[in-house]
């Protein structure tokens, strides 16, 4: 297997993967104040928790859009494999057709998880990424990546609201149950979750409009599957889909 790591403003993603099995995926907290031994540590204990050793890594690849930590952790895997990982950027062979005024610009995580839809998916496909932000990426019928839009994450929002608003608490998303909430924590849990299923539902709408056609819909990322069951639209939800990914292009480039 490869060992497969997407650094993220929150959480890095390490995970193991082949072209037929995931066997893993793990999230460790994004924190810029770790050294690559700290980082090191962490994707050793990964792996010996999930029951895997150093020498089931025939090889690495990483995927980044924290740049002050890519060097880190590239370093860290080679501490740990002896070997330099393969990274997502410029230059690397994608097989994606990138329809953008500065494709040199679109994030690494959009690319990766776009390689992985087509793989999997029919086009037109509508990619939905929910992290430190929520990405709405489109795919044409083509194939071609033809763009998207950027809004504050879940956890973002949350905080923000949290933060600004001395009566309103720090609270939890465990999925709520009716709409309707009956006290300041379920108002806040029910407007952060189901504002975001409306918004996710009527985002697809609205490029389903403009591309005149009905997309495949996947999602993925951490805070996706506490929204994704709340939408109307039948959306897949793939946890793994940036991994594969990864592993998609560490075929192609090694």
């Amino acid at each position: 297997m490869i060992l497969a790591i997407d650094i993220g403003n929150s959480n890095i993603v390490i995970g193991g993967i082949d072209s037929s099995k995931t066997y893993f995926v793990e999230r460790v907290n994004t924190n810029h104040r770790k050294t690559e031994l700290e980082y090191a540590v962490n994707i050793k204990d990964i792996m010996d928790l999930n029951g895997f050793s150093l020498s089931s890594i025939e090889g690495s690849i990483v995927s980044s859009v924290v740049p002050p930590l890519t060097e880190v952790i590239l370093s860290a895997v080679r501490k740990l494999t002896g070997n330099t990982p393969l990274l997502v950027g410029s230059g690397m062979k994608t097989g994606l057709n990138i329809k953008m005024d500065n494709p040199k610009t679109v994030g690494s995580d959009l690319i990766v998880d776009a390689v992985a839809a087509l793989k999997n998916f029919t086009p037109p496909i509508i990619v939905i990424d929910m992290g430190t932000a929520t990405t709405v990426s489109v795919i044409d019928q083509q194939g071609n990546f033809t763009g998207g839009i950027i809004f504050p994450g879940l956890r973002v929002s949350l905080d923000s609201l949290s933060s600004r608003a001395a009566q309103l608490p720090y609270i939890g998303l465990d999925k709520p149950g009716r709409i309707i909430g009956k006290n300041t924590i379920d108002s806040m849990k029910n407007g952060i979750l189901y504002g975001n299923a409306a918004m996710i539902d009527g985002i697809i709408d609205r490029m389903q409009d403009e591309i005149q056609m009905k997309a495949s819909l996947v999602a993925t990322g951490g805070l996706a599957s506490s929204v994704i069951s709340l939408c109307r639209h039948k959306i897949h939800y793939d946890d793994a889909l940036l991994l594969k990914g990864l592993q998609i292009l560490y075929e192609k480039n090694r």
